[in-house]
């Protein structure tokens, strides 16, 4: 692999840049809607004080100047980009070119299979492999966590181990292969935590401004792991229902080394990389209001909690509790984002 073009302009992409710039020859190219805006050299800081230097050989808002020759087009993206992107790029990619998705869990596998040539070479990971935040866009960012491992999906692609051990030095983080798309696409990561968790902070709102702002995961609830843990105990019986090995997909519970509502509660609230993220709110005249364009609303509803919804429907799982929490949300997004 020699060229690399990243699709996306957000905390993943910073980071990638810097980190995929440590592998000598890598080719770095992105494809970005403000490419004016960035720098050819990007700085990302390491939670060990290290200083990671980026370089990106071209920058563009046209797929046509940055993608052709590519051994992978990695999608750095929002859910609500995804099908956008694909459909641009789709008249550069040569045979042999890799596409992949930094998380498959907002439905990449299922639009690549719609939209581009049933041999296209993919892959996507089920959960990102950094917890990062951008301090200067286009030109410096925080990586300030890693996933302790990545469990990434194939299709079409020739030699599986020999890519996974590319992937695992891109990403500097041990990655195991699962067995098909349905593990990375159904996840129980932010399509579930973030949904549960909003639903109950905002559930009985009736539009009167909050007096603040409280830390999302900082300030987190019993009542919401409570209902996160119904909410992954329906999604189980999906899994089940389907015969996806669930293996390689861990419980809710497990992923957060608890054994209860309690515990999962203590756990969330003293994660080091998530103590200083703020609920998705925004600051009017009064106080603080929920922010219904936020991607918690616009990207975990609409693109991943949806499609857990929708299989259970058609293999008939009951999920009350996944379908109380999305029809709240789909309620709120056409309410306030009309």
């Amino acid at each position: 692999m020699k060229r690399i073009c990243i699709a996306g302009g957000g905390n993943l992409a910073h980071t990638c840049i810097g980190r995929f710039s440590q592998i000598p020859g890598l080719e770095i190219n992105l494809l970005t809607g403000k490419p004016d805006r960035w720098s050819d050299g990007i700085i990302v800081h390491t939670p060990d004080g290290r200083v990671l230097n980026g370089r990106i050989f071209k920058r563009s808002s046209d797929p046509a100047k940055v993608v052709p020759g590519s051994d992978i087009v990695l999608l750095c993206l929002p859910a609500y980009c995804v099908e956008n992107i694909l459909l641009r790029i789709r008249p550069y990619l040569g045979d042999k070119t890799i596409v992949g998705s930094i998380v498959a869990n907002t439905g990449f596998f299922i639009y690549c299979h719609r939209l581009l040539a049933p041999t296209t070479r993919l892959f996507g990971l089920q959960r990102v492999p950094y917890i990062s935040r951008v301090v200067d866009y286009g030109r410096e960012a925080n990586l300030l966590s890693y996933s302790s491992g990545l469990y990434m999906a194939t299709e079409n692609i020739p030699d599986r181990e020999a890519f996974r051990l590319f992937t695992e030095k891109l990403f500097g983080i041990d990655t195991k292969l699962v067995d098909t798309f349905y593990e990375v696409t159904l996840s129980n990561s932010n399509p579930i935590l973030h949904t549960g968790r909003i639903y109950t902070m905002w559930k009985d709102w009736d539009g009167t401004p909050y007096d603040r702002c409280p830390l999302f995961y900082k300030e987190w609830t019993l009542q919401a792991s409570e209902l996160e843990i119904r909410m992954d105990k329906e999604f189980f019986r999906l899994l089940h229902a389907i015969g996806v090995n669930t293996g390689n997909i861990q419980t809710m519970l497990t992923h957060y080394d608890s054994t209860d509502a309690t515990e999962l509660t203590r756990k969330l609230q003293s994660i080091k990389a998530f103590e200083n993220i703020l609920s998705p709110m925004t600051k009017v005249q009064g106080g603080w209001i929920p922010d219904f364009t936020s991607r918690y609303f616009t990207e975990d509803f609409p693109y991943g909690l949806r499609f857990i919804k929708e299989l259970a429907a058609g293999h008939n799982v009951s999920t009350p509790n996944i379908d109380m929490v999305y029809d709240w949300g789909t309620r709120q997004i056409a309410t306030h984002n009309m």
